[in-house]
């Protein structure tokens, strides 16, 4: 078994020899409007309060240095990176899932940011745009979960276009540009970016070929087929810049697909989830471990007898900040398939 789990190294932005290393962006001119998943957003001056929704969008904030700018988080999966555990005790947790929107309003936000339009949208479960907007109060929500995808369907939606992580990219430089620390995010992106092409550096120096994988979210049901990633999502990217081959075909965020479909692509490595919610049993990432190693079918896959199984971080294999640790931990997956073989 392979078990990695790395925490974002962003607190490292504002460490004086990252910030010397990137041209500082310069400030932000108000008012700036900001193109944000097909609506306009107009800002006179920097937000003095924002709304947080989503672990991913808090998370950048944090990144950004903007927790005394945050009144109020929800929608939480898992304890948040280890280096912002001090800066999000002082930030009120307004619901582990999702606050009533009163609640929301009650927090006199001049912006509300959040990472799925399923919580705040056309028909979010918090709040509509509409209904904020009708209070003169802007939604942002992140890009990864509008551009190239389609939630009308509801549950996670369907992606026309491959996500990437440029989606993240856009969501960090948006607000920065809000909140006029455009250098923060300048040297944020570049930590980013320097951590992947590190990580594909050392995938094409192991020298692997044809690896193929199936990345396991969970099951409403631990019998149950399982929730697995399409091939236009985070997953499916993390898969395709380490050249490795996702069996799952399919445009769903996370479609289900039975056992036998999965055991038959017999890929080389499994990821399995792991995270602090526990909706469904198949959240423990333990459960799922236990599963495959006494299930008739999943049991006699190749990764499961070679012991070429992954936990990886959920948000790690969701389109969030933490997506640059999923590769770090698969390409050190496909480090250790490359050198037993």
């Amino acid at each position: 078994m392979i078990n990695h789990d790395k925490r974002v190294l962003a607190v490292g932005v504002f460490a004086a020899g990252l910030i010397s290393s990137v041209s500082f962006a310069s400030a932000t001119e108000y008012p700036v409007s900001i193109e944000n998943c097909g609506t306009v957003l107009q800002f006179d001056a920097a937000p003095e309060r924002v709304v947080s929704l989503g672990q991913s969008t808090t998370e950048i904030l944090y990144s950004l240095g903007l927790a005394d700018k945050v009144k109020g988080t929800g929608v939480w999966f898992g304890p948040v990176m280890d280096e912002f555990k001090d800066v999000n005790a002082s930030v009120p947790r307004l619901a582990d899932n999702d606050p009533g929107f009163e609640t929301v309003v009650a927090q006199k936000p001049q912006l509300v940011a959040t990472q799925y339009q399923w919580h705040v949208g056309p028909k979010g479960t918090v709040g509509t745009t509409e209904q904020f907007n009708e209070l003169s109060i802007p939604v942002y929500t992140a890009p990864a979960d509008c551009v190239g995808k389609d939630n009308a369907g509801g549950g996670d939606g369907v992606r026309h276009e491959g996500f990437t992580m440029d989606l993240i990219y856009r969501e960090i430089s948006d607000l920065a540009q809000i909140f006029d620390v455009e250098d923060r995010g300048d040297a944020l992106i570049a930590s980013l970016k320097e951590r992947q092409e590190s990580s594909l550096a050392r995938v094409t120096a192991s020298g692997h070929d044809n690896v193929s994988a199936v990345f396991w979210f969970s099951s409403p049901e631990i019998n149950s087929d399982p929730y697995v990633a399409g091939k236009n999502g985070a997953a499916g990217y993390i898969a395709g810049k380490l050249g490795v081959r996702n069996i799952i075909d399919s445009n769903e965020e996370w479609p289900t697909v039975g056992w036998e479909t999965i055991a038959r692509a017999n890929p080389d490595i499994i990821v399995i989830g792991k995270m602090g919610r526990r909706r469904f049993p198949a959240d423990d990432w333990q459960v799922k471990m236990d599963f495959l190693k006494t299930d008739p079918v999943a049991s006699q896959m190749k990764a499961v007898r070679n012991g070429n199984i992954v936990v990886m971080d959920a948000q790690s294999m969701d389109p969030t900040i933490r997506l640059i640790n999923g590769i770090e931990t698969l390409a050190e997956a496909v480090e250790r398939l490359s050198a037993s073989n």
